[in-house]
C-alpha cells in the first residue's frame, strides 16, 4: 500500500533529553495505523511532531509526497490533515452546529469585507459550512444534538463532536489523540466501531490510544515507542507476541488482556 505519510529518522529533543529519537514510521493510506507505549514513551511528543505542532530537531516529514517538515500545524488542514487532541476543547456556550463549522474555515475564501456587507459570497459560503456541518453531525451520530451548547453534551458527545471538527473539512489523514480516553467500555465499542466506518469511508486514521482491547481490535498496523524509541511495528498480532513489546508494555498477561 502507499504511505500516505511517512517520518524518517524524526527526532525531538529538549534542551539535553531525547523524547524522541531517530524513529522511522508511515501511515499506509486507506488503513487505520496506531501507536502505543507506557507512560512516558513519548507518544504524545511524536504525534505533535507528525502533525507540524512540534518542530523537529531533526528527520523529515513527507505527506502526500510532499515534504513539509518545515510547515505549521495551520499549513495542514488545507494539505488534508486534520488532528484531534486528547482534551477536547470545544466552545461550550456556542452551539455543537457552531463549534463544528469551525473546522471548516480553512475551505472559505470570504475576506473581512465580505462579511461586512454580507456579500454573495459570504452568504454561500456560510450555507455550505453549516451543510458540511451537518454533514459531519449527522456521521458521527450527534444530529440531534447540533444546536444545543457544547458545554451541555455528555463527555461521549464531545469526543464525537472533536472528530466532526476533524472530519468537516474533508481530509484524507484524520489523526486522533486518545479518542477513547475517560469513557466507559460501552461507549468505547461505539467509538471504536465509528473510527472502523471512517476509514470505510476512504479517511486514513492514526491513532494513540491506551485502550489495549480497542488497538488491537481496530488497528491494522501498530508502532511501538518505548522511551522514545521504536521497539516494534507490525500487525497486531505480530505486536502481541513481541517480546520486546510484552518486556517494556504489555507486561507478562498481554495475552490475557490482548
Amino acid at each position: 500500500m502507499t504511505a500516505i505519510l511517512e517520518a524518517r529518522g524524526l527526532t525531538k529533543a529538549f534542551g539535553g533529553l531525547v523524547a524522541v529519537g531517530d524513529v522511522d514510521f508511515a501511515v499506509e493510506e486507506g488503513g487505520i495505523t496506531g501507536i502505543i507505549g507506557p507512560n512516558g514513551a513519548g507518544k504524545s511528543t511524536f504525534f505533535n511532531l507528525i502533525s507540524l505542532f512540534y518542530r523537529s530537531t531533526s528527520g523529515t516529514i513527507t505527506f502526500r509526497g510532499e515534504d513539509v517538515t518545515r510547515l505549521r500545524t495551520h499549513d495542514m488542514p488545507p494539505r488534508g490533515m486534520a488532528r484531534t487532541f486528547q482534551t477536547t476543547h470545544l466552545f461550550a456556550e456556542a452551539s455543537v452546529l457552531e463549534n463544528v463549522i469551525v473546522g471548516y474555515r480553512h475551505r472559505t475564501r470570504a475576506g473581512l469585507l465580505d462579511a461586512l456587507i454580507a456579500s454573495p459570497r459570504e452568504r454561500r459560503e456560510i450555507a455550505e459550512a453549516r451543510r458540511r456541518a451537518m454533514e459531519a453531525l449527522d456521521f458521527v451520530g450527534l444530529a440531534d444534538v447540533a444546536h444545543r451548547p457544547a458545554g451541555l453534551i455528555s463527555q461521549e458527545q464531545q469526543k464525537r463532536a472533536a472528530i466532526a471538527l476533524g472530519l468537516v473539512g474533508g481530509p484524507r489523514l484524520l489523526l486522533l489523540d486518545e479518542p477513547a480516553a475517560g469513557i466507559n467500555p460501552e461507549e468505547t465499542d461505539d467509538l471504536g466501531r465509528l473510527i472502523r466506518r471512517i476509514a470505510e469511508a476512504g479517511v486514513t486514521v492514526c491513532l494513540i490510544e491506551h485502550k489495549m482491547k480497542m488497538v488491537m481490535g481496530l488497528c491494522d498496523r501498530i508502532m511501538v515507542l518505548h522511551h522514545g524509541r521504536k521497539i516494534a511495528e507490525g500487525t497486531p498480532d505480530q505486536i502481541r507476541t513481541d517480546d520486546a513489546v510484552i518486556t517494556a508494555y504489555l507486561g507478562s498477561d498481554a495475552h490475557a488482556h490482548a
